[in-house]
């Protein structure tokens, strides 16, 4: 999927890969040990590892859940500055099941709605 946002690259880097920043649209709490994120929703949590990040550019972690059922998938955001427009483009990439797909869409489009409110884009 892919969102424009008009802000900069920097605020937008520093809402993606920063505890404080995830926590104020991703998640209602996240934590950091060396490369385990815990992200924390209304009671539950999950954990993924950081696979690779490129400030201002993009990061993408596995559900370790994932991880331990051998399978190759991985949530990433990629961000770069529309050159015409100027306008920060970001893409998420995830992955669902068939059945799954509209509600991860949804969600999306739920979670990137928030994202935009902070960053006042």
């Amino acid at each position: 999927m892919e969102f424009l946002l008009r802000t900069s690259l920097k605020s937008l880097d520093t809402m993606i890969n920063t505890p404080s920043g995830l926590s104020e649209w991703f998640a209602d709490d996240v934590n950091i040990k060396d490369d385990i994120y815990s992200f924390f929703w209304e009671g539950a949590n999950e954990d993924a590892r950081l696979l690779s990040r490129k400030a201002n550019a993009r990061v993408k972690w596995r559900w370790l859940e994932a991880e331990e059922d051998g399978k190759d998938t991985f949530f990433e955001f990629r961000y770069e500055v529309d050159p015409m427009t100027k306008s920060v483009i970001l893409m998420v990439t995830d992955f669902a099941e068939d059945d799954e797909l509209e509600e991860s869409q949804r969600l999306w489009d739920k979670q990137i709605g928030t994202l935009k409110q902070k960053l006042g884009a």
